[in-house]
Protein backbone atom coordinates (compact mmCIF):
# COMPACT_ATOMS: atom_id res chain seq x y z
CA UNK A 1 0.00 0.00 0.00
CA UNK A 2 1.08 3.69 -0.74
CA UNK A 3 1.56 6.25 2.23
CA UNK A 4 2.28 8.49 -0.24
CA UNK A 5 1.59 9.57 -3.76
CA UNK A 6 2.04 12.74 -6.04
CA UNK A 7 0.45 13.05 -9.22
CA UNK A 8 1.29 15.56 -11.28
CA UNK A 9 2.93 17.38 -8.39
CA UNK A 10 4.14 21.36 -9.03
CA UNK A 11 5.05 24.11 -7.01
CA UNK A 12 5.69 27.91 -8.49
CA UNK A 13 7.19 30.72 -6.79
CA UNK A 14 6.80 34.61 -8.21
CA UNK A 15 10.10 35.84 -7.34
CA UNK A 16 9.50 39.86 -8.66
CA UNK A 17 9.05 38.98 -12.46
CA UNK A 18 10.55 35.74 -12.56
CA UNK A 19 8.23 32.87 -12.17
CA UNK A 20 10.57 29.99 -10.57
CA UNK A 21 9.47 26.20 -10.84
CA UNK A 22 10.70 24.64 -8.13
CA UNK A 23 9.05 21.76 -9.22
CA UNK A 24 7.89 19.97 -12.01
CA UNK A 25 5.28 17.62 -12.71
CA UNK A 26 6.17 14.97 -10.23
CA UNK A 27 4.87 11.63 -10.02
CA UNK A 28 6.18 9.53 -6.48
CA UNK A 29 4.43 6.32 -4.85
CA UNK A 30 6.06 5.64 -1.32
CA UNK A 31 5.34 2.19 0.17
CA UNK A 32 4.08 1.69 3.61
CA UNK A 33 7.12 0.80 5.73
CA UNK A 34 9.74 2.09 2.99
CA UNK A 35 12.94 4.26 3.94
CA UNK A 36 13.69 7.00 1.42
CA UNK A 37 16.64 9.63 0.88
CA UNK A 38 15.81 12.87 -1.34
CA UNK A 39 18.84 13.84 -2.38
CA UNK A 40 20.05 16.66 -4.62
CA UNK A 41 22.07 19.72 -5.31
CA UNK A 42 20.99 22.82 -3.72
CA UNK A 43 18.26 24.37 -6.05
CA UNK A 44 17.00 20.76 -7.15
CA UNK A 45 13.74 20.99 -5.18
CA UNK A 46 14.27 19.11 -1.79
CA UNK A 47 13.09 21.47 0.02
CA UNK A 48 10.13 22.06 -1.81
CA UNK A 49 9.75 18.22 -1.42
CA UNK A 50 10.01 18.70 1.94
CA UNK A 51 7.41 21.58 2.60
CA UNK A 52 5.00 19.45 0.53
CA UNK A 53 5.03 16.11 1.87
CA UNK A 54 5.15 17.93 5.37
CA UNK A 55 2.06 19.46 4.55
CA UNK A 56 3.90 22.90 5.54
CA UNK A 57 3.11 24.11 1.87
CA UNK A 58 0.39 23.40 -0.79
CA UNK A 59 1.16 22.59 -4.34
CA UNK A 60 0.73 24.66 -7.08
CA UNK A 61 -0.70 22.60 -9.24
CA UNK A 62 -1.08 18.22 -9.00
CA UNK A 63 -2.35 16.08 -6.22
CA UNK A 64 -1.04 14.80 -2.66
CA UNK A 65 -2.31 11.89 -1.09
CA UNK A 66 -1.25 10.98 2.27
CA UNK A 67 -2.78 7.90 4.02
CA UNK A 68 -5.36 8.04 0.92
CA UNK A 69 -6.41 11.05 2.42
CA UNK A 70 -5.87 14.09 -0.78
CA UNK A 71 -4.51 16.86 1.24
CA UNK A 72 -3.67 18.96 -1.83
CA UNK A 73 -6.43 21.88 -1.12
CA UNK A 74 -7.45 21.59 2.39
CA UNK A 75 -7.15 24.59 4.65
CA UNK A 76 -4.38 26.10 6.98
CA UNK A 77 -6.50 24.23 10.27
CA UNK A 78 -6.71 20.98 8.39
CA UNK A 79 -3.22 21.00 7.63
CA UNK A 80 -1.97 21.92 10.79
CA UNK A 81 -4.52 18.68 12.04
CA UNK A 82 -2.76 16.41 9.21
CA UNK A 83 0.96 18.05 10.77
CA UNK A 84 -0.21 16.89 14.16
CA UNK A 85 -1.14 13.63 14.02
CA UNK A 86 -0.17 11.93 11.17
CA UNK A 87 3.69 13.43 10.27
CA UNK A 88 6.23 13.27 12.61
CA UNK A 89 9.23 16.01 12.07
CA UNK A 90 12.49 14.97 12.42
CA UNK A 91 14.75 18.68 12.23
CA UNK A 92 18.29 19.75 11.49
CA UNK A 93 18.81 21.85 14.46
CA UNK A 94 16.19 20.11 16.65
CA UNK A 95 13.68 22.68 17.41
CA UNK A 96 13.44 21.58 21.12
CA UNK A 97 12.01 24.11 23.64
CA UNK A 98 14.51 25.33 25.86
CA UNK A 99 12.22 25.35 28.93
CA UNK A 100 11.30 22.14 28.73
CA UNK A 101 12.86 18.97 30.06
CA UNK A 102 13.01 15.55 27.81
CA UNK A 103 9.85 14.21 28.96
CA UNK A 104 7.76 17.57 28.20
CA UNK A 105 9.37 18.13 25.00
CA UNK A 106 8.34 14.61 23.69
CA UNK A 107 4.89 15.41 25.60
CA UNK A 108 4.42 18.52 23.37
CA UNK A 109 2.59 16.87 20.01
CA UNK A 110 0.07 14.73 22.23
CA UNK A 111 -0.91 17.31 24.43
CA UNK A 112 -1.88 19.26 21.33
CA UNK A 113 -3.93 16.63 20.09
CA UNK A 114 -5.91 16.27 23.61
CA UNK A 115 -4.24 13.14 25.16
CA UNK A 116 -4.08 13.16 28.73
CA UNK A 117 -1.18 13.76 30.83
CA UNK A 118 -0.98 10.59 32.92
CA UNK A 119 -1.29 8.67 29.21
CA UNK A 120 0.97 11.05 27.16
CA UNK A 121 3.77 10.97 30.71
CA UNK A 122 3.48 7.35 30.19
CA UNK A 123 3.99 7.23 26.32
CA UNK A 124 6.76 9.76 26.25
CA UNK A 125 8.91 8.05 29.46
CA UNK A 126 8.67 4.62 27.18
CA UNK A 127 9.81 6.60 24.01
CA UNK A 128 12.47 8.08 25.72
CA UNK A 129 13.83 4.85 27.31
CA UNK A 130 13.43 3.03 23.29
CA UNK A 131 15.79 6.30 22.20
CA UNK A 132 18.36 5.53 25.20
CA UNK A 133 17.34 8.52 27.29
CA UNK A 134 15.70 7.09 30.07
CA UNK A 135 18.20 8.48 32.51
CA UNK A 136 18.21 11.75 30.91
CA UNK A 137 14.22 12.14 31.10
CA UNK A 138 14.26 15.70 33.67
CA UNK A 139 16.85 16.84 32.37
CA UNK A 140 17.01 20.31 30.02
CA UNK A 141 18.12 20.40 26.08
CA UNK A 142 20.93 23.05 27.07
CA UNK A 143 21.86 20.09 29.62
CA UNK A 144 22.16 17.05 26.85
CA UNK A 145 24.27 16.54 23.60
CA UNK A 146 23.94 17.24 20.08
CA UNK A 147 23.22 13.37 19.56
CA UNK A 148 20.93 13.11 22.89
CA UNK A 149 19.07 16.49 21.26
CA UNK A 150 18.43 14.73 17.91
CA UNK A 151 17.07 10.92 20.13
CA UNK A 152 14.29 13.47 22.11
CA UNK A 153 13.09 15.11 18.45
CA UNK A 154 13.03 11.59 16.98
CA UNK A 155 11.10 10.32 20.12
CA UNK A 156 8.73 12.99 19.87
CA UNK A 157 8.58 12.63 16.26
CA UNK A 158 7.31 9.23 17.23
CA UNK A 159 5.06 10.46 19.82
CA UNK A 160 1.60 10.46 17.98
CA UNK A 161 2.57 7.32 15.77
CA UNK A 162 2.16 9.25 12.83
CA UNK A 163 1.92 7.79 9.21
CA UNK A 164 5.04 9.02 8.16
CA UNK A 165 8.45 10.62 10.07
CA UNK A 166 10.09 13.00 7.93
CA UNK A 167 13.54 14.08 8.24
CA UNK A 168 15.47 17.13 7.18
CA UNK A 169 19.05 16.57 7.17
CA UNK A 170 18.84 14.88 10.22
CA UNK A 171 22.82 14.72 10.63
CA UNK A 172 23.45 17.82 9.78
CA UNK A 173 24.71 19.49 13.09
CA UNK A 174 26.22 15.79 14.34
CA UNK A 175 29.56 14.76 14.72
CA UNK A 176 29.91 11.65 12.56
CA UNK A 177 29.99 9.36 15.95
CA UNK A 178 26.73 11.07 16.59
CA UNK A 179 25.69 10.82 13.07
CA UNK A 180 26.12 7.55 12.74
CA UNK A 181 23.82 6.63 16.45
CA UNK A 182 21.10 8.70 14.66
CA UNK A 183 21.33 6.45 11.39
CA UNK A 184 21.21 3.22 13.90
CA UNK A 185 17.98 4.40 15.31
CA UNK A 186 16.54 5.62 11.89
CA UNK A 187 17.68 1.82 10.61
CA UNK A 188 15.81 0.30 13.89
CA UNK A 189 13.08 2.35 13.28
CA UNK A 190 12.76 1.14 9.74
CA UNK A 191 13.06 -2.54 10.62
CA UNK A 192 10.18 -2.00 12.85
CA UNK A 193 8.33 -0.91 9.98
CA UNK A 194 7.78 2.51 9.83
CA UNK A 195 7.83 5.12 6.90
CA UNK A 196 10.89 7.48 6.88
CA UNK A 197 11.55 9.87 4.12
CA UNK A 198 15.24 11.69 4.66
CA UNK A 199 16.00 15.02 2.86
CA UNK A 200 19.53 15.44 3.15
CA UNK A 201 22.81 15.67 1.33
CA UNK A 202 24.78 13.16 3.37
CA UNK A 203 25.44 10.23 0.90
CA UNK A 204 25.92 7.77 4.44
CA UNK A 205 22.02 8.44 4.38
CA UNK A 206 21.70 7.81 0.91
CA UNK A 207 23.29 4.31 0.97
CA UNK A 208 21.51 3.13 4.01
CA UNK A 209 18.12 4.00 2.94
CA UNK A 210 16.21 1.32 1.09
CA UNK A 211 15.39 3.59 -1.73
CA UNK A 212 17.35 6.92 -2.87
CA UNK A 213 15.53 9.33 -4.98
CA UNK A 214 17.75 12.36 -6.79
CA UNK A 215 16.20 15.86 -7.70
CA UNK A 216 17.72 17.77 -10.73
CA UNK A 217 15.79 21.41 -11.45
CA UNK A 218 13.01 20.03 -9.55
CA UNK A 219 12.47 16.67 -11.05
CA UNK A 220 13.30 13.60 -11.08
CA UNK A 221 16.00 12.43 -12.24
CA UNK A 222 17.20 8.71 -10.58
CA UNK A 223 15.08 6.50 -8.23
CA UNK A 224 16.86 3.93 -7.05
CA UNK A 225 16.50 0.97 -4.95
CA UNK A 226 19.57 0.06 -3.00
Amino acid sequence: MNVVEVKNLSKTYQMGTVLLHALREVDLQIARGQYVAIMGPSGSGKSTMLNLLGCLDRPSRGQYFLGGQDVSDLDDTELSQIRGRDIGFIFQSYNLIAQLNVIENIQLPMFYQGVADIHSADRATSLAEMVGLGERIKHRPFELSGGQQQRVAIARALANDPVILLADEPTGNLDTASGSEILTLLDKLHDEGKTIIVVTHDPEIGKRAQRTIHLRDGQIEKDLLN
